[in-house]
C-alpha cells in the first residue's frame, strides 16, 4: 500500500492497537490454537487476574474479534472464548505485519551491543 507520495509506509503503521496489546495478542493466539478456550485456562496461561482478563475480553468482544459464551459444566459456571472469523483475520493480518517488521530489521544489518 503506497501513500500519496508513492512511498510504502513503515510496517509498524499497520499494527492494530486492539490486537497488538500483549495480553490481547495472547488471547487471540491461544483462541486460534484451541478454537474454543475456557476462561480459567486463559487466565492461567497468561498469568492474569480474572478482572484483568475480563477487561481484555471485553475489548476484543466489542471489536467483534471473539465471542464470549457463558454456561455451565455440571453445576459450575463456565465462560468460553471463541475466535470469530474477523478475529482470525485480524490475527493473521497482525502476524503478517510483524513478519514484515522482522524482515525489515533483519535485512538492515546487525547493531552493536553495548
Amino acid at each position: 500500500m503506497d501513500n500519496d507520495e508513492g512511498v510504502t509506509p513503515h510496517p509498524v503503521t499497520g499494527l492494530d492497537d486492539v490486537v497488538h496489546q500483549r495480553v490481547r495478542l495472547g488471547i487471540l493466539t491461544i483462541a486460534h490454537e484451541a478454537r474454543r478456550v475456557e476462561f480459567g485456562y486463559l487466565r492461567s496461561q497468561l498469568a492474569l487476574t480474572a478482572g484483568n482478563l475480563s477487561q481484555h475480553l471485553g475489548v476484543l468482544e466489542t471489536a467483534g474479534l471473539v465471542e464470549v459464551e457463558k454456561g455451565y459444566e455440571g453445576k459450575r459456571g463456565r465462560t468460553w472464548v471463541t475466535l470469530t472469523e474477523a478475529g482470525d483475520a485480524a490475527l493473521a493480518a497482525e502476524i503478517g505485519r510483524l513478519k514484515l517488521l522482522i524482515a525489515r530489521v533483519e535485512t538492515t544489518g546487525t547493531t552493536d551491543e553495548t
